[in-house]
């Protein structure tokens, strides 16, 4: 199960460079359900998503790269190319009194994106359940919550809605 918000970007972090990044190639080979081919580093998957929001069933196969390229070529819409950030977030704010489980921490995946959709920048955050991802509050330097807005799936991106 994924559980993740997102976010527009009201300023980037200043010191980005320092945090762990990999250039991301993803496309879509269907849309209901969600079946994505991506290329994250030097490793390849297929993903189904489910339907949903803000939760959603998720799974991850390995592919080959040959694989990869393979059903790459298959692809609709448009190839999304981006660099994700991973910026641990060592204080992450909740409201209602909720407390992360034990050994849970959190990331924002700060996405900037290349092509025909710069200059966006998102952020992502996956939660351990539902209550932490209602319960949260975003950082300061976030701008907008558009986790129910369908225009800023990638999915849609890529297929241009």
């Amino acid at each position: 199960m994924e559980i993740e918000r997102k976010y527009t970007i009201k300023k980037m972090p200043e010191d980005l460079d320092s945090y762990e990044s990999k250039k991301i190639e993803q496309a879509y080979l269907c849309r209901e359900p969600v079946v994505r081919v991506r290329r994250s580093g030097d490793k390849f998957y297929m993903t189904y998503k489910g339907s949903g929001m803000v939760a959603r069933e998720e799974y991850n196969l390995p592919l080959t790269a040959e694989a990869y390229e393979h059903l790459l070529a298959k692809a609709d819409g448009r190839v999304i190319t981006k660099t994700r950030h991973l910026i641990p977030l060592s204080d992450p704010r909740f409201r209602d009194g909720y407390v992360l489980p034990e050994g849970c921490s959190l990331t924002v995946e700060l996405d900037v994106f290349e092509g025909d959709l710069s200059p966006l920048v998102m952020a992502e955050i996956e939660f351990p359940d539902t209550e932490a991802a209602d319960a949260y509050v975003p950082e300061d330097w976030f701008d907008a919550d558009v986790s129910e807005d369908r225009r800023y799936h990638n999915v849609n991106m890529a297929y241009g809605d």
